[in-house]
């Protein structure tokens, strides 16, 4: 993606944030915790439940209600930055996300630990849209770019973090704390960037200041729970009545949203979500794309059953398993921007693309390789690796193109709905895929069924996956920016 080179006007070099890159590593850390504590929890599965004599269905809600509840209020999370002051939010999600994870490690029960899970959720929407928010207005357009890359980056770098430092976590057993300890962890990185965001953070806030919808917050709840929810605890129960009933009531919801935004627009009031914001050229395409991306959510929940279960890996041996992946997405997030002015507007779906292929390798080696026996590592470990470069590529690749798409005030809504899209692409993810691969298992629990229900599962992965690339074809080509001083 090629780099857009304007001259900055004196007046906006003049407002510019001396502390604007420390900032923005402030507010990264709010980004980064949030989806680190959805995916951290893959691999402390099986000590959760010993340790709390918790089913099935119990460890299900620990993922499940972080991952409804956060999708849910995301976007509601930017809209309060953009009102209050991205600074102010920022603050108070951090806090409450602590407070919230000192709860899930001292969760006596599985019903105080998806509570809190839950709390936890709510801190993180309030937090972590206000890094993607004050892009737009800490940063001048030519270090936009290089800003929203480096986000990209991190919401990938947390999902390697994650399997890695909750792997270690759990084996490590300090004190005798086990899994509580994936939570206790988030305490002193809180306090950390709290003390650090009040001098380095400035207040930001929309220039118009709206007042919060609060129609909106409730009709998109519901909305997004009425999907959400039936697909992550449908299958888990049977899909009863309810699930079916769920589902079939999500177009109504959309539709009264829609409607009730558009008529609060008419009365000249503050809309949610600014419908027109959807007419902006491929963004619809791209948030297309950027819901196939976190499909591989799947990836590291059946990973890690794969591991432990199939192959008898402990818990940190599961993390480390992850480091050819984390090697690719760093390669990928760090020559990103060199493919993206060599292939132009093909760089959306190259990404996509090498992981679909990494993705069957990984498939490939694990059929090949005798039930039990760990797969050849001249085949899994490059086959891991190009899954990695894929979404070391993809995921700052289509952050930028979405975010570049709309105007600077549009930033707060759109990185809402960014990473609603992600999450809500996990959740489906570990619903669905999730559900293929249990499906595939049925009642066995021997290493050869494991290993061909992980199979399968990486298959229809790298199908979304390539759809991903269908729809973000040619989205690569950036939004010109206009500056008084071009």
């Amino acid at each position: 993606m090629s780099t857009l080179a304007v001259a900055i006007a004196p007046t906006e070099a003049a407002a510019l944030d001396p502390n604007r890159w420390a900032a923005l590593a402030v507010l990264l850390t709010g980004a980064f915790l949030a989806p680190l504590d959805f995916f951290i929890v893959n691999v402390a599965m099986p000590s959760i439940t010993t340790g709390l004599h918790a089913t099935a269905a119990d460890v299900q809600l620990v993922i499940s209600g972080y991952a409804i509840v956060y999708a849910v209020f995301l976007i509601t999370g930017g809209r309060l930055g953009d009102i209050f002051g991205r600074k102010s939010i920022f603050l108070v999600g951090l806090a409450g996300f602590a407070l919230a994870s000192a709860f899930c490690g001292l969760a006596w029960s599985p019903l105080t630990l998806i509570l809190a899970r839950m709390l936890q959720a709510l801190a993180a929407a309030a937090m972590a849209p206000q890094a993607l928010a004050s892009v737009h207005a800490l940063f001048p357009a030519h270090e936009r770019g290089r800003a929203l890359s480096i986000y990209g980056v991190t919401l990938g770098l947390s999902s390697i973090v994650g399997q890695l430092l909750g792997g270690a976590l759990v084996q490590a057993d300090l004190a005798g704390m086990g899994w509580r300890l994936i939570f206790l962890i988030n305490l002193p990185v809180s306090i950390i960037a709290f003390i650090a965001a009040i001098p380095l953070l400035r207040e930001t806030r929309s220039g118009h200041r709206p007042r919060l919808d609060w129609g909106g917050v409730v009709l998109s709840a519901f909305a997004l729970t009425v999907f959400v929810l039936p697909l992550i605890e449908g299958r888990e129960r049977g899909w009863p009545w309810w699930s079916i009933a769920m589902l079939l009531t999500t177009p109504i919801f959309v539709e009264a949203f829609r409607r009730y935004e558009l008529r609060l627009a008419k009365a000249g009031g503050d809309p949610l979500v600014a419908i027109e914001v959807f007419q902006t050229p491929g963004l619809l395409r791209g948030l297309g794309a950027i819901l196939t991306l976190y499909a591989l959510a799947a990836f590291f929940l059946t990973y890690s059953i794969y591991l432990q279960s199939a192959l008898d890996f402990t818990a940190l041996q599961a993390g480390l398993a992850i480091l050819p992946f984390s090697a690719g997405f760093l390669a990928g997030s760090t020559f990103s921007p060199l493919f993206g002015r060599w292939m132009g507007t093909a760089a959306s779906s190259l990404g996509f693309v090498l992981s679909a292929t990494g993705l069957v390798g990984t498939a490939a080696a694990v059929s090949l390789a005798p039930a039990g026996m760990v797969p050849s590592p001249a085949l899994a470990a490059p086959a891991l690796l190009l899954i990695g470069l894929g979404m070391g590529m993809s995921i700052p690749t289509m952050v930028r193109v979405i975010v570049e798409r709309v105007e600077p005030h549009r930033a707060g809504l759109v990185g809402g709905m960014v990473n609603s899209t992600l999450q809500v692409s996990a959740a489906i993810a570990v619903a669905v895929l999730g559900g293929l691969f249990y499906a595939a298992l049925g009642t066995r629990t021997d290493p050869a069924a494991v290993s061909h229900a992980f199979a399968l599962t990486l298959v229809a992965i790298a199908a979304c996956h390539l759809g991903g690339a269908f729809l973000g074809a040619g989205l690569g080509q950036r939004r010109r920016v206009s500056c008084p001083a071009e």
